[in-house]
């Protein structure tokens, strides 16, 4: 059996070792550990291997805390202490600058941090009716796997969603459409709890009278989704609180759908916003420009500190939902909306939107490229970049900074999922 020392983690959280010449990426090992691994699959220039023994473990090697690890899909890094997942999140980033976008940072800001555990505030899960495992399975995917994982409590859900997912699956299992019901999304918000069933087939009245008594029962509120996200409505209790989340620091509370993009983690939000508004200093007179806004998470804390907010947007349908938010809070003077395609963003384009003194940029995994690309002569003076990829920060941070005349001042992480390798960060850039 091969062994190995573990150098670093790579961007899933997997161990880095080599060996004649090859890299080895090892599921379950940690930096400093030496371990005897088994290769699944191999590659001229890499292979990939389970962990089968830790022969010297690092210090930073915890015990799982959920039943499930291993097993479900959801988290990666549970057997490493939170402070370990902190620092090999902050060198995927710094990793990520350098090798990609040829840039470091000028300073490296303190990575931002919350509580370790009941942090989802939503979840999106799998539903699947198979008695040869226990009847109807409600989880995320398996480990590198699209079967469903037999989950039945998850530390990381606030308490109020893990405790629902045994009386979901009776529920479920219970329905005449049990087979034809893919998947469900849990969504809690300050006033409400909501729970979107996907459903292939219509509704029997006994299944509807089981929805309805289960919420009684259960203080939430169903939606059905028989097609896309667009075509979500409620279904019981029709009267009642809509779903929002607040940000107390600015005075606002915004509404949303619960097929709605919000970041699931509401506290380390209310953080990363705090931080984002830190660097860009908007100031009353100003013109600001917030590229992909979704529904204003950003637009409207910048709008409260007084200044003229622009957000561009690609859903119409959550353009509007941003006017709505402007609207309720008593900002729509300062606050107009645009719905465009910002993967095909041309100078021309971003031009006719007029000068813009600041902009904010919080784009998907495919990062802003293009966006990027069609800043002109007369782009911001600064820029915040939040990033929830660390490769397309790079790669877009490398087209600022050497074809725009920008300069890395300051990036760091937003440890926004904790106990999983996904890596939010942030990062400022300043121009002459």
């Amino acid at each position: 059996m091969p062994t190995g020392i573990i150098e670093s983690l790579d961007h899933e959280a997997r161990g880095i070792t080599r060996r004649e010449g090859k890299t080895i990426f090892v599921d379950g090992a940690l930096p400093g550990e030496c371990v005897e691994y088994a290769s699944f699959r191999q590659k001229p220039k890499y292979e990939l291997a389970h962990l089968v023994k830790v022969q010297r473990a690092s210090a930073a090697r915890v015990e799982p805390v959920c039943p499930h690890f291993g097993i479900c899909g959801g988290c990666a890094m549970q057997h490493m202490h939170p402070a370990g997942q902190l620092a090999a999140k902050q060198r995927v980033l710094e990793d990520s600058l350098w090798h990609i976008g040829r840039v470091r940072p000028a300073q490296v800001l303190p990575p931002i941090q919350g509580a370790a555990w009941a942090y989802r505030h939503r979840a999106r899960l799998g539903v699947r009716k198979l008695a040869s495992r226990g009847g109807m399975l409600i989880g995320f995917h398996e480990w590198r796997s699209s079967y469903i994982a037999d989950i039945r409590t998850c530390p990381v859900l606030l308490p109020q969603a893990s405790n629902l997912l045994m009386p979901l699956r009776e529920l479920l299992g219970g329905l005449s459409i049990a087979e034809r019901l893919p998947q469900i999304e849990i969504a809690v918000g300050e006033k409400c709890t909501a729970i979107v069933l996907r459903i292939l087939q219509q509704l029997s009245r006994r299944d509807e009278e089981a929805l309805r008594a289960f919420a009684d029962r259960h203080q939430v509120v169903f939606y059905l989704q028989p097609k896309g996200p667009d075509s979500v409505v409620r279904f019981y209790p029709l009267p009642g609180p809509r779903l929002s989340y607040l940000l107390p620091e600015f005075d606002l509370e915004l509404e949303f759908r619960p097929t709605d993009f919000t970041q699931v983690n509401h506290a380390m939000n209310r953080v990363m916003v705090r931080r984002a508004l830190q660097l860009l200093d908007p100031q009353p007179g100003e013109r600001i420009a917030d590229m992909f806004c979704g529904l204003g998470n950003f637009t409207l804390p910048i709008a409260r500190r007084g200044a003229e907010v622009v957000g561009v947007e690609g859903s119409p349908a959550l353009v509007a939902r941003g006017h709505q938010a402007a609207r309720a809070n008593a900002l729509a003077e300062k606050v107009s909306f645009v719905a465009a395609n910002l993967f095909n963003s041309t100078e021309d384009w971003l031009a006719g939107l007029g000068r813009f003194d600041k902009m904010l940029i919080d784009p998907p995994r495919e990062g802003a490229l293009e966006l990027c690309k069609a800043l002109g002569g007369d782009a911001p003076r600064r820029l915040v970049y939040v990033s929830c990829n660390p490769a397309t920060l790079a790669r877009d941070a490398g087209v600022l900074t050497s074809l725009k005349g920008y300069r890395l001042q300051a990036a760091g992480i937003v440890n926004m999922f904790p106990h999983t390798a996904h890596v939010e960060s942030i990062a400022l850039f300043e121009r002459e």
